[in-house]
């Protein structure tokens, strides 16, 4: 590749855009292949005779748009999920070289888990990856804060205080690689193999699968529409260790904890000595009211370890969350970072940090909550018109996602068979309880379709499950 890139010294582009430019070039006509390497920013500056900075900015330009990802000891790659051209315009022939798509993963209609990609500010990432990409200094290059990007934790710690009511300072926050990571951070530190832990049933299938491959003994707890049956876990494991719970808005129900029974959890956990652990999961999105306070405002005995990800309220390849843990404990998880080399990479981080710091992140979150509200508006009125009473939409007061409930009959595992058949990708509501299902139904995504889109994609959803579907009793709507 290093042949390909002739630089003019002279030009009017400065000289990391014409590096830019000349691999995205390259990759666009597929001289560069999706999964091939590429040489380190030093190696390139080395054979260009340029500054190191000037080939970060490149890289970093190239990374924050998705052409290239970085593999820690493998190197740099042109982005593996990258669609590469059609041979004949590798081979130089008559057929115009396609347009590159970055798909990290393939986004159906009706996916779970996905923020609206089409309206990330990608530009703007962009400027600010390039912006941190220059500040690249000696203080960058040594070890990571084992805890995380200080400037990061500032900005959260700031965040918090104003969004979600929790007064922490900077050094009871620890980055993570999003909630998944916080789960084992708080597995390393505090629980033990055969501790008993409540959990939600349904609930967050990968957070009960994560304290059960650290040992956890599982007790699933119901839930009803105050939230998790706070007195069946005192009745069922009143000494239980860990209580893994969303309270601001369940996964995958919606419902939020009342608050007498965020009181009862609390005063329980203090007497108890165990640990609350807090997933804040799409409190930012509440469509009726601002969104509820954090658990952990309300955390008097400091028993509460309040976890919070970027996955959701920005885009998920960037695998960063965040933990917040009681003033006391700050000791035990920080030496278990410096054991377990939890440093992460700094310019994600960085870049984060700048725009939090900066204003962009309120704004960012006001913006998807408008987009959100109109998005689930069109959705839940095209599946009223496309089914009618076939499906029972339960629209909460807020999340990312809508729950049909379908009759109790239907088996809503054998409808999403149908429907990823046709091209869609909605999330059977059986697969997310732990023990016995008590109900069918489906968990359908709103945030990556178009209010212009909605109509068509029930359409499509009813041709795929509508000739398997029954009208929907009022005891099945309700369970």
């Amino acid at each position: 590749m290093i042949p390909t890139i002739a630089l003019d010294q002279a030009g009017a582009a400065p000289l990391y855009r014409q590096i830019y430019d000349r691999v995205r070039e390259a990759i666009a006509v597929g001289t560069l292949r999706p999964g091939e390497k590429l040489p380190s920013a030093r190696s390139l500056a080395s054979q260009l005779g340029i500054a190191r900075g000037t080939a970060d900015a490149a890289y970093g330009l190239l990374a924050g748009e998705g052409y290239i990802v970085g593999r820690g000891p493998a190197g740099t790659l042109v982005s593996p999920q990258l669609i590469a051209p059609p041979a004949a315009s590798r081979r130089g022939g008559t057929s115009p070289p396609q347009p590159v798509g970055v798909v990290p993963s393939p986004v159906l209609p009706l996916q779970m888990g996905l923020p609206a990609l089409d309206m990330f500010p990608r530009q703007l990432w962009s400027r600010l990856a390039v912006r941190e990409a220059r500040r690249v200094g000696v203080a960058r290059l040594g070890f990571a804060d084992a805890a995380g990007h200080l400037p990061l934790r500032e900005a959260i710690a700031a965040y918090l205080a104003i969004s979600r009511g929790i007064a922490c300072a900077p050094d009871q926050i620890f980055v993570t690689g999003g909630y998944q990571g916080a789960l084992d951070l708080v597995a390393r530190v505090l629980l033990r193999p055969g501790h008993a832990a409540w959990i939600e049933d349904p609930g967050y299938v990968l957070a009960r699968e994560a304290l059960a491959a650290a040992g956890a003994r599982l007790v699933p707890l119901g839930i009803d529409g105050d939230g998790m049956r706070i007195a069946d876990g005192i009745a069922r494991a009143p000494d239980a260790r860990f209580v893994a719970v969303t309270p601001s808005h369940h996964s995958p129900l919606g419902v939020a904890l009342s608050l007498p029974r965020r009181l009862a959890l609390l005063a329980w956990a203090k007497a108890a000595g165990a640990w609350v652990i807090e997933d804040d999961y799409d409190s930012e999105f509440r469509y009726t009211s601002r969104p509820l306070p954090a658990l952990k405002s309300l955390d008097a005995g400091e028993r509460v370890l309040y976890a919070g990800s970027f996955s959701k309220v920005l885009f998920p390849a960037l695998r960063l969350g965040y933990l917040v843990v009681p003033e006391a404990q700050v000791p035990a998880f920080s030496e278990v970072c410096r054991l377990s080399q939890w440093g992460r990479g700094i310019h994600d981080q960085a870049v984060v940090a700048a725009f939090m710091a900066e204003g962009h992140f309120p704004r960012h979150l006001k913006r998807m909550r408008g987009l959100y509200a109109a998005r689930r508006a069109a959705l839940a009125r095209a599946l009223a018109e496309a089914f009618g009473d076939r499906l029972a939409i339960e629209l909460q007061a807020g999340g990312m996602h809508l729950l049909a409930r379908v009759e109790a009959a239907v088996s809503d595992e054998a409808l999403v068979r149908q429907a990823n058949a046709a091209g869609l990708a909605p999330t059977p509501l059986s697969a997310t309880h732990v023990g016995e299902p008590r109900g069918q139904g489906l968990l359908l995504s709103f945030t990556n379709i178009p209010e212009a889109d909605a109509p068509g994609v029930a359409r499509a959803l009813e041709r795929a499950i509508g000739p398997a579907l029954r009208p929907v009793s009022t005891c099945a709507a309700r369970r």
